[in-house]
């Protein structure tokens, strides 16, 4: 029987709903409910409730109360659960997140000025994003490392600087690493769920029930998922020479949660030590710091630590202090040495086999190109996935990474190399445009310091 008209709810799965959703969760239930207006009109609202509750695993109750809100206002908003406020960052995946990036720096490459409105309206004009109020955006865009400070008479939104020195030694190193003709492969995780399949297709409107299409002998569209379903894990690395021979790790997740659960740094130091042996000797591997590629070698004492451990552990290196001294003077002196013992498993162990791991700044996956290589590999899974069974997706997917030529990657990564050259441009003309900021030592609030009141005038 066709999924597209269904006579009876199917057997509902288990919910985890939590009593509150993120702005992309919300935008996704609404998404759902516009493609049901279309692919099923006639269909009454209880069971086009009850199909979302069912795909995305969440109460009835929770689809209407969003539905409710979008046809009162036209969107949705994230709304704070009453246990404090997390981070608005946390509601957006990397591509939301480096979609604003770069909506930000175009207005730098332009050297106009951005402000809330401009980035909000060009926001606007991205139909799958979804919408953000002006507050929350303000408060997003100082979560993704961007600064509003203050010169001469004007404002200005700049990234913390700190980001933009990890940027400039990221794009020096990189640099002269093609100089010097060094092999660089790049690495990533991705995933594939077993309902994945195309977000758009073409349906015909005068399809009305599946009796209409019976009598004129058509069909009732594509089946459709019921849901997003089991997930396969991906890893994998590359470079302008083509995935690297046998470096494939794929296995099935068994959580229901973020597949981090499941990537964790067990895992993915097992997969990196045998990756080591694959590659030449001099070789570069740039990876993002995701928390199971970031693992440290040893703990290096923080100000949240015990006076007993920062003792402990100077004592451990051979660095003298005095039994006397309160936690904050033992902490400054853990800081003047900390560099040399916050080391990264991964990095010691590349470091061992005579290569180098190179670290991409934070929201900056457009400078990696496995992440255009897995958009080409999902989108031809999403093709051809008829059935969105898992053991019918997993071959899918292996012959759609065994499509991908060294042309493929060797485009992606002359488009990365262009983007690396763009991004060294936008932070040359920065360093004009903005001048040094000036701390006052008469005031407790500094220029990086930002309120409600400043925010309302030019950004």
């Amino acid at each position: 029987m066709d999924d597209a008209v269904q006579s009876s709810p199917p057997k509902r799965r288990k919910q985890f709903d939590l009593g509150h959703l993120t702005l992309t969760e919300k935008q996704s239930i609404v998404n759902m409910y516009k493609q049901s207006l279309i692919d099923q009109p006639t269909l009454k609202m209880i069971a086009v409730v009850d199909n979302i509750s069912v795909a995305m695993g969440v109460a009835k109750s929770t689809v209407h109360r969003t539905l409710k809100e979008y046809k009162g206002t036209g969107t949705v908003k994230y709304s704070p659960h009453r246990g404090g406020r997390p981070k608005i960052i946390a509601n957006f995946d990397e591509g939301t997140k480096n979609i604003v990036r770069q909506i930000v720096h175009g207005f730098f490459i332009k050297n106009e000025l951005p402000t809330l409105d401009k980035i909000a309206n060009k926001l606007r004009n991205e139909p799958d994003l979804p919408q953000i109020s002006r507050s929350s955006l303000y408060t997003f865009l100082k979560e993704i490392n961007f600064r509003y400070v203050k010169r001469n008479r004007k404002s200005i939104l700049i990234e913390r600087h700190d980001i933009v020195r990890w940027r400039l030694g990221y794009l020096n190193s990189i640099k002269e690493f093609r100089k010097e003709n060094r092999p660089i492969y790049y690495l990533d995780e991705t995933w594939v769920n077993e309902g994945h399949s195309k977000e758009k297709v073409w349906v015909d409107n005068s399809i009305t029930s599946r009796l209409d299409a019976f009598i004129q002998g058509l069909s009732t569209g594509l089946k459709n998922p019921s849901g997003k379903g089991k997930r396969l894990i991906v890893l994998h690395a590359g470079s302008e020479n083509g995935f690297v021979n046998d470096a494939l790790l794929l296995f099935e997740g068994k959580k229901s949660g973020d597949y981090h659960e499941e990537m964790n740094a067990n895992v993915f130091e097992n997969w990196f030590s045998e990756f080591l042996k694959k590659l030449p000797d001099n070789s570069v591997i740039v990876m993002d710091n995701a928390s199971y590629h970031s693992r440290k070698v040893e703990k290096v004492p923080t100000q949240s630590s015990k006076k007993a451990d920062m003792q402990a552990w100077l004592r451990s290196k051979n660095i003298k202090f005095e039994e006397g001294m309160v936690r904050r003077q033992l902490l400054d002196i853990i800081r003047q040495h900390k560099e040399r013992y916050n080391l990264y498993v991964t990095d010691e162990m590349a470091k061992k086999d005579d290569k180098i791991v190179l670290r991409l700044p934070p929201y900056h996956c457009e400078l990696n190109p496995i992440e255009m290589i897995w958009a080409q590999v999902k989108n031809d899974v999403a093709a051809r996935n008829t059935t969105f069974k898992i053991t019918d997706v997993k071959p899918l997917l292996i012959d759609a990474l065994n499509k991908v030529t060294e042309v493929n990657w060797k485009k992606c990564v002359d488009h990365v190399i262009k983007e690396e050259e763009k991004m060294s441009k936008l932070d040359g003309i920065m360093d004009d445009v903005i001048e040094p900021l000036i701390i006052s030592i008469n005031n407790d609030s500094d220029s990086d310091s930002s309120s409600s009141g400043d925010s309302e005038d030019n950004i």
